[in-house]
């Protein structure tokens, strides 16, 4: 097959309608080999002579989507200098924009002999084993789609696993199920506006890769925190085939949503890649240049510096590296039409050398950036690298998974000692944490359950984890989960112990979404989705993690009773501020937030340091929000007089004088599962249960 000279940029295979260009990157190549991979498994190899700072490229007429492909990289195989060149290896575009097949663990995937490790494997083609890339067509009918754009303060976003989502609904037809076009379909994208969810946030799809050890247990990668192509949909996520199909039929899911006016925000995972440390296998970046892809002991370059706890981590300080992750970051907001990421792991991504630095060249490349610094950048604020807790301190463009919202919710709620201090500072928006660097409610994303985990309702239903079905010995997963069973381990029928978890439930999704900052609710946490126990399912693809749509009269109740939270708030300004309380007028009048004790008098500096301290009233002044709407216009709303008692006993709480409001209306009662109660006077008083929250709105 005759080759073109073709063109160094854009890097990866790129389809013009009469051919295709492609393109590689490695700077320790001495000859790059492009290889055709035809349906019957053969192959042919046609050598990229050209050669422009380090970026192998030629142009093939006549060849176009579809074409599966892959690379040969010859160069030196010399672990202990950090190169891992091997010619035998058939590897992976790291710019593919789609990847047909998985893996099988064969011995000819890896580098070295299993029965003798310094030995390379350089006899044993991979072909046949390995994943290929494929050539896509780049044109899609968008139509007259457009981002919904909604500001944070609008936003409720729901976390949720493409397949975990939709494996088990009723409506979707069986085709669908698992896939990007059962996200996409009328029952789901239904569930989630009735839900009032404003934005979708899908666990990792692009390309990962199928563990061999897991499979060799009857497990998966289920969460698929395991990335192998960073342009690539996940093939198994697609219903319509695995050659280019997956691109089309996401963004058909794409546009779905944003019709519905939701926005997608995707987990992504550039901290490291599914190859592993010297042990892993070689199916791309370690082939082709792994000393420029990777971060190497520094003194020691046979063996990998690792942040992320899966064997390996990016080198962020590269220019290649950067570049990569940019371009892949540029394409899924401009071709793919994605709104926004959430980075795992997110501090490693600022580690340019050891220590975590957030003014890094990353950093300052997203900065700059007029594609990816205007959509929604969410960091997952750590990794498991020295300093590596970085809650808090990312820069100004960014908001981060407050874990210690997280954290002081749940130990408020199970009525750990000296929480209220710090749980009135997380549901006023966490100053704490974001004021000092100009930074607004708003940078903080609220939750109290992630994917990783227990679910809202084994929060309340286990002390402990129950891992056993991953076959780890139980040593996976946390061991602080900072739950409370309510009096018994797991399942009961006991009803007092069951109507207290329900209240408990209610208790927790109240706080976060009535809480300044963003609300993220888990996928199936509406629903009483359980996983019996199991707070780490990464591996579990079967219906311990997936949502069972078949709901029983409480989880209906529960369902019911999130819509008219998210409801709530979406009704009223004064619950998603986007600047921060003042507390008291200058003047000593009444100002936008005041903190009650339960006899209706004003919070003092030493209430705030009783051990035992287990309630609290908040008032929420809708006549004195400062900030103007989007047009510029006051806000003004209802106030809101919100009293949480976590004590496991009943209590009186005094409604404070009619300068906070003459008459109160009972919104929410979490004893109840109510949304009406009745009208209150000022200075009454109000009976709250043990273990509730009442939200009084002022009429």
């Amino acid at each position: 097959m005759s080759i073109k000279p073709g063109r160094s940029y854009p890097l990866g295979a790129t389809y013009d309608g009469f051919g295709t260009n492609f393109s590689l990157f490695s700077e320790v190549a001495r000859k790059v080999e492009l290889v055709l991979i035809a349906q019957d498994g053969s192959q042919e190899c046609i050598a990229l002579t050209e050669q422009d700072g380090f970026v192998w490229h030629g142009y093939l007429p006549g060849i176009g989507p579809g074409q599966r492909y892959g690379f040969r990289v010859h160069g030196p195989y010399e672990p202990d200098q950090g190169d891992r060149c091997n010619a035998a290896k058939l590897l992976l575009d790291p710019y593919a924009k789609a990847i047909d097949g998985q893996i099988d663990g064969d011995e000819s995937l890896f580098g070295y002999r299993f029965d003798q490790p310094d030995t390379p494997s350089d006899t044993m083609d991979s072909l046949g084993h390995t994943m290929v890339s494929v050539v896509t067509d780049p044109a899609f009918d968008w139509g007259d789609d457009r981002a919904p754009d909604l500001a944070y303060h609008h936003t409720v976003i729901y976390e949720a696993h493409v397949k975990g989502l939709t494996q088990t609904h009723p409506d979707l037809p069986e085709e669908l199920r698992g896939t990007y076009a059962g996200v996409g379909h009328p029952a789901i994208v239904e569930h989630l506006t009735s839900l009032g969810v404003t934005a979708l946030e899908l666990m990792p799809v692009h390309q990962f890769v199928q563990d061999p050890h897991l499979k060799e247990r009857g497990l998966s990668n289920y969460w698929g925190y395991n990335t192998i192509g960073f342009f690539a949909p996940h093939n198994a996520y697609s219903s319509s085939g695995t050659c280019g199909q997956q691109v089309t039929e996401f963004k058909t899911m794409v546009k779905a949503l944003h019709a519905a006016g939701i926005e997608v925000i995707l987990d992504v995972v550039y901290n490291h890649t599914a190859e592993g440390n010297e042990l892993g296998p070689t199916l791309s970046f370690r082939g082709i240049d792994n000393a420029s892809y990777y971060r190497l002991v520094d003194d020691d370059p046979a063996h990998y510096f690792d942040t992320t706890g899966t064997g390996n981590s990016l080198l962020m300080r590269n220019p290649h590296v950067l570049q990569l992750i940019m371009d892949s970051l540029r394409y899924w907001v401009l071709d793919m039409h994605v709104d926004g990421f959430r980075f795992d792991l997110a501090a490693t991504l600022a580690r340019q050398f050891h220590e975590v630095d957030t003014l890094s060249a990353f950093f300052q490349l997203i900065q700059q950036d007029p594609t990816i610094s205007q959509v929604k950048l969410i960091a997952e604020p750590w990794d498991i690298g020295e300093g590596g807790y970085q809650v808090g301190n990312f820069p100004p463009l960014w908001t981060e998974w407050n874990g210690r919202y997280r954290d002081t919710v749940r130990d408020f709620w199970r009525g750990a000692e000296s929480t209220l201090p710090e749980f009135a500072s997380r549901l006023a928006g966490s100053a704490d944490l974001y004021q000092s660097d100009g930074r607004r409610p708003l940078a903080s994303i609220n939750f109290v359950t992630a994917h990783d985990g227990f679910t809202l309702r084994d929060l309340v239903s286990y002390n402990d984890k129950h891992n056993d079905a991953n076959g780890e010995g139980g040593n996976d997963g946390s061991d602080d989960n900072q739950s409370w069973n309510c009096g018994a381990e797991g399942e009961t029928d006991d009803p007092e112990i069951l109507a207290l978890r329900d209240r408990q439930q209610r208790n927790l999704l109240t706080t976060l979404l009535l809480s300044q900052g963003v609300p993220m609710i888990a996928h199936g946490d509406e629903l009483g989705r359980t996983q019996r126990g199991n707070n780490n399912v990464y591996c579990q693809d079967n219906e311990l993690s997936w949502i069972d749509w078949n709901l029983d009269r409480p989880n209906q109740d529960l369902l019911a009773f999130t819509r008219r939270l998210v409801q709530l708030r979406r009704d009223h300004p004064v619950l998603r501020r986007r600047r921060f309380f003042r507390g008291d007028a200058p003047d000593g009048s009444l100002g936008d937030l005041a903190w009650l004790l339960p006899d209706g008098s004003r919070m003092q500096e030493s209430d705030w340091h009783w051990d035992e301290a287990r309630a609290v009233g908040v008032f929420l002044n809708g006549h004195a929000i400062t900030e103007p709407d989007e047009e510029g216009d006051p806000v003004v709303d209802d106030s809101f007089l919100i009293l949480f008692n976590s004590h496991h006993e009943a209590l009186e709480f005094q409604l404070p004088d009619a300068s906070f409001g003459e008459k109160w209306h009972v919104a929410v009662d979490t004893s109840q599962n109510s949304a009406d109660g009745p009208e209150l006077r000022a200075e009454g008083s109000v009976h709250i249960e043990a273990r509730s929250t009442l939200v009084l709105i002022g009429q």
